[in-house]
């Protein structure tokens, strides 16, 4: 079997097989590039009191308990207890903390003022989770997902041979039309000795 009809059909038969992960990786990756700009799937993140002040050197007043207390009187049943948080993110330079609860909502805390400056629900790590596989079940990110990136390498590289493969024959085409063969060359000079 020729190289060239068995990278053909290994690319052909390659995407039928990667054809579902790709595509929910390739929308879930494109919707994730523009978290920052589209608020329904990342809230923005505000400024609290700290970002503005132009000598906020020294570290906030409020009390992790009290930044916290703002976040579960806003939201009780997203922050009732410690364990309903997936995780704390502190931004010094925006003067805020983010407390991001497991069912995805979250509050942003003035560090300085406890004052609740944001509460919205946060589908971008939703998103990340269907990216990566491992919204489906905990398997499907190596089973499935990972062997599918591998195999669109293989595509990618299989592609990239069959793109330039073409322009190699044409070249080579090319070079045997201006180059005069060395086999006839030889039989010319061979008939002359003889004749």
């Amino acid at each position: 079997m020729k190289i060239n009809k068995l990278l053909r059909d290994v690319h052909y038969w390659l995407s039928l097989v990667v054809l579902a992960p790709l595509g929910v990786m390739i929308i879930a990756g494109i919707i994730l590039m523009l978290k920052k700009e589209i608020a329904w799937i990342q809230p923005p993140t505000r400024a609290g009191v700290l970002a503005v002040q132009d000598d906020a050197s020294d570290p906030p007043n409020a009390r992790l308990d009290d930044l916290f207390q703002t976040a579960r009187l806003a939201k009780p049943d997203a922050f009732n207890t410690w364990q309903s948080l997936d995780r704390v993110e502190i931004k010094p330079d925006k003067g805020i903390i983010k407390f991001v609860s497991t069912s995805r909502w979250e509050a942003q805390v003035d560090l300085q003022t406890a004052e609740l400056l944001q509460l919205a629900y946060r589908r971008s790590d939703l998103i990340e989770q269907i990216h990566d596989g491992s919204f489906f079940a905990d398997w499907t990110k190596l089973y499935v997902f990972l062997p599918a990136g591998g195999l669109l390498l293989i595509m990618w590289a299989t592609g990239i041979y069959l793109l330039i493969l073409p322009h190699w024959a044409r070249a080579r085409k090319k070079r045997r039309k201006t180059t005069p063969h060395i086999d006839g060359a030889i039989k010319i000079v061979a008939g002359r000795t003889h004749g």
